[in-house]
């Protein structure tokens, strides 16, 4: 009774009574020291990933993939540039153009799944987090042969790359809804295979490392700007 008291004491008064110095566990907090800080932060991390469409989502470091080691690492450098500068708008431009290819593979999905009648399911289908992995999958390597195979039979990612991992995730989530070769089927038939195999493709076919290339190029310019401006300062 004795313990029990004293947890009523913590959680509804304040009174020294309940202190118990030995007793650690009874002085956790039940919930962060800053709860809005923390679903703030929550809430944004979400947002970032629904608006980066990560192909690894479960790599924090964005780093296994280079198509998303790339838009972090422009992420990065935008982040360190000055708002409004010609650099800040170049890099914006390249972040925007990698988000639209990501995007406009998304739409192809969401395309088909509201043709097979999930119209109000669409978007929680195809969101995955960055806490998915592979060991919750429950029909891992169906999965994982239908995604090759919409990858080599249909163009609805096309492009040459390996296809984003995420989607693996949601051919789970469709196989185990029964749906997978009614999914399959309807992206051959609304997105066939490109005839030309010479053509250029767009969407995730953007030229990585020149991107890179870019990106580490603006960034020595920018060193040198800092360079010229301190100096102009100390002759003034």
């Amino acid at each position: 009774m004795g313990s029990a008291f004293k947890r009523f004491c913590m959680q509804f008064c304040c009174c020294c009574c309940a202190e118990d110095e030995d007793n650690d566990e009874e002085k956790q907090p039940l919930v962060p020291p800053d709860p809005l800080d923390y679903f703030t932060r929550e809430v944004q991390k979400r947002r970032d990933e629904e608006t980066n469409l990560w192909s690894e989502p479960g790599d924090p470091s964005h780093s296994e993939r280079d198509d998303d080691r790339t838009l972090y690492t422009l992420l990065q450098a935008r982040n360190k540039t000055r708002i409004g500068s010609t650099g800040y708008r170049r890099l914006s431009v390249d972040i925007e153009a990698m988000r639209d290819t990501r995007r406009e593979v998304r739409d192809k999905w969401k395309t088909i799944l509201e043709n097979l009648g999930f119209m109000a399911e669409a978007d929680s289908l195809l969101t995955v987090s960055a806490g998915a992995s592979a060991d919750r999958m429950r029909n891992a390597p169906a999965a994982r042969a239908m995604l090759h195979t919409l990858h080599t039979e249909t163009s609805i990612f096309n492009t040459n790359e390996p296809p984003p991992e995420r989607y693996l995730f949601i051919l789970d989530r469709l196989l185990y809804l029964d749906i997978g070769e009614d999914f399959l089927a309807k992206a051959k038939r609304f997105y066939p295979p490109n005839d030309d195999s010479d053509e250029e493709m767009p969407g995730l076919a953007i030229n990585l490392p020149l991107l890179l290339a870019r990106v580490e190029a603006m960034n020595g310019r920018a060193n040198d700007d800092d360079e010229e401006e301190d100096d102009s300062e100390k002759d003034d």
